[in-house]
C-alpha cells in the first residue's frame, strides 16, 4: 500500500495549468481512495515573488521529515519532483531575460537543487527531458516521460453556443478562433492575433481568454492590425470549456511551453489545433499543426485551406477528439502510480 502523498504547489489558483491538473490528479486518487494531501504556500502575496519561493521551500523542507514529497515546485527537498513548469534556464534564454533578477536567480538555485536531489524526475514531454539533460547535465535514466492528462468531457455544442451568443452576439456559421492562457507575451497572444489578421476570411470571431497586465497594448495591436471587430478580450473566464466548446481552431504560438494542457483540452472538444514547436504538446501532433517558431505565417495558408475545405476540417477535428482519450487523467494517474510505486520501493 502506497504511504501519504504529500503534493507540494505554491500557488492555488482556478486559473494555472499545473494547479487544473493537479486537481484532476487529487480527484482521481480520491476515486481510488489513495490517502493525499496538497501543501501551498502559506506566504501572503504582497512579498516579492523571489522572497515567497525561498520561504516555501523553508516552509516544506523544514518539515519534511518522513514525508513523501511529489513536488509540482522547484524545491531543494523533493522524492519525487514533476518538471511541469519546464526548465526555467531554457526559458529565460529564450525570452533573454536577466539571470540577475532576483526571482530568476532564485528559480535557477532552486531548479539546480531540485533536478539534483530529486529520487526521479517526471518530465511532460521529451523537450524537457532533453532539455534537463543538456542543461544540469542529469543522468537521462533518472528522468520518466509522462504526458498530461485531462478530464475527457461531454460536449454540448448548442447549450454552449445559445449561452455565450447571447453575451457575444454571435451568428450561425461564424468560424470561431480561440487562444486561451495567462502570460501573453510568452504563450504568443501578438503572434495569434498577427495570424487572425492574416487570413482571407472576415466571418469569424477570435476569443482571447486569459489574464494579462498588460492587456491595453494587446487591445491596441487588435485595432492597428484592423481586427478589434473581431477579436474579443474576455478576461479569465471558469466557463472556459463553453468557447471550447464552440470553436473550430485553437491557435497557440507560445514561446515556451513545457506542454501545455489547453492543447489537449481543445482537441478533447473537437478543435483543430496549430502551435509552435517550442511547445512540448507539439510532440503529440502531426507536422502540419506545428508551426516552426511563433512568427510562423505559413501557418496561415493552412488554416485558410481548412476553413474552405469543410469536410477535411471535420475531420480533422473528429480526430482530435478521438486522439484526446489517450491522454486522458486516469492513464496519467497510472503511470504516475507506476513511478511513485518503484520509487518508494
Amino acid at each position: 500500500m502506497i504511504k501519504k502523498l504529500h503534493f507540494i504547489r505554491a500557488n492555488k489558483t482556478k486559473f494555472g495549468g499545473a494547479e487544473n491538473y493537479l486537481t484532476c490528479l487529487s480527484d482521481a486518487l480520491i476515486k481510488q481512495n489513495i490517502d493525499h494531501q496538497i501543501l501551498n504556500s502559506k506566504f501572503p502575496k504582497f512579498l516579492p515573488s523571489w522572497l515567497r519561493a525561498i520561504l516555501f521551500n523553508f516552509q516544506v523542507c523544514l518539515f519534511k521529515d518522513d514525508k513523501f514529497y511529489f513536488s509540482l515546485d522547484r524545491i531543494t527537498c523533493p522524492d519525487i519532483y514533476r518538471a511541469g513548469d519546464g526548465v526555467h534556464k531554457v526559458f529565460l534564454d529564450i525570452e533573454n531575460k536577466s539571470k540577475l533578477n532576483p526571482l530568476h536567480s532564485t528559480y535557477i538555485f532552486l531548479e539546480n537543487r531540485c533536478f539534483k536531489n530529486s529520487r526521479c524526475i517526471i518530465a511532460n514531454s521529451l523537450m524537457v527531458k532533453e532539455q534537463i539533460v543538456k542543461t544540469y547535465d542529469i543522468d537521462p535514466s533518472k528522468i520518466k516521460v509522462i504526458n498530461n492528462g485531462i478530464a475527457i468531457k461531454e460536449i454540448n455544442y448548442q447549450q454552449s453556443f445559445e449561452k455565450l451568443s447571447k453575451e457575444f452576439s454571435l451568428l450561425e456559421g461564424q468560424y470561431i478562433f480561440l487562444y486561451v492562457g495567462s502570460g501573453f507575451k510568452r504563450k504568443g497572444v501578438e503572434e495569434f492575433l498577427k495570424i487572425v489578421s492574416e487570413l482571407e476570411i472576415s466571418n469569424i470571431k477570435a476569443f482571447v481568454i486569459g489574464k494579462e497586465k498588460n492587456l491595453g497594448y494587446y487591445q491596441r495591436l487588435s485595432k492597428k492590425l484592423n481586427i478589434d471587430n473581431l477579436v474579443v478580450f474576455t478576461g479569465p473566464r471558469e466557463d472556459v470549456d463553453d468557447f471550447y466548446a464552440i470553436s473550430d481552431i485553437f491557435i497557440l504560438p507560445t514561446h515556451y511551453e513545457p506542454f501545455s494542457n489547453v492543447i489537449l483540452e481543445a482537441m478533447s472538444f473537437g478543435n483543430a489545433v496549430f502551435t509552435s514547436k517550442q511547445n512540448g504538446a507539439s510532440e503529440i501532433l502531426d507536422d502540419y499543426f506545428i508551426m516552426d517558431s511563433p512568427k510562423d505565417l505559413s501557418v496561415v495558408s493552412r488554416i485558410n485551406d481548412l476553413i474552405v475545405n469543410q469536410a477535411k476540417l471535420k475531420q480533422i477535428k473528429k480526430e482530435n477528439r478521438a486522439k484526446s482519450k489517450q491522454f486522458s487523467i486516469e492513464k496519467n494517474l497510472s503511470e504516475t502510480l507506476k513511478v511513485i510505486n518503484e520509487v518508494i520501493n
